[in-house]
């Protein structure tokens, strides 16, 4: 690992994946708050400096106005290898443990570390007093995220079961869920 100017990383043009508004924001804002933490995590850069993992980084690195960053370089990979890392660096092959980050952490500062948290705090105790009604379902997100509780009276409950049901198999499902409950 070493320290470069910022301006010698070049951004992969066909990074795959962006982020924008508040995402973007927060990263910023992090950046900002534990610079530290690009120590722990440099941007991997190929021999001619471009970036391999670490484009939102770079991005919001140059936003927060630093003038250099850590860096590895991975020289010694081919241009197979440099393709696949740069998709594998994105992939979240892991799950989270709702129950675990529920009890450990609190919902806002999970949300203001960047973790999309699909749904409130079902510990809080207004909401355990609630019926809820359950529901399941495959591949909600990147995150791993496969079962929602829905704590709503039974009648909204049910038609929001019965959208959801009709929306089985179309590419939008997990934008329409995001939205009706993160919005």
């Amino acid at each position: 690992m070493k320290r470069v100017p910022i301006s010698q990383v070049i951004p992969n043009p066909t990074n795959p994946r962006i982020i924008k508004d508040d995402k973007f924001k927060k990263l910023v804002k992090s950046i900002e708050e534990f610079p530290e933490m690009l120590e722990l995590r440099p941007i991997v850069v190929d021999a001619n400096m471009v970036v391999l993992g670490g484009n939102m980084r770079l991005k919001a690195c140059l936003a927060a106005g630093l003038k250099e960053v850590p860096i590895i370089v991975a020289d010694k990979l081919t241009d197979a290898q440099k393709a696949e890392f740069v998709i594998k660096d994105n992939v979240g092959f892991g799950e989270w443990d709702w129950d675990l980050l529920a009890n450990e952490w609190s919902a806002e500062l999970l949300d203001e570390w960047g973790l999309n948290v699909p749904l409130w705090n079902l510990n809080e105790p207004e909401y355990q007093k609630k019926d809820s009604t359950e529901y399941d379902f495959e591949n909600f997100d990147n995150s791993g995220f496969t079962t929602i509780k829905i704590v709503l009276e039974d009648e909204k409950a049910k038609e929001l079961i019965d959208r959801i049901d009709l929306m089985k198999g179309e590419k939008n499902l997990s934008e329409f869920v995001y939205e009706y409950f993160c919005n």
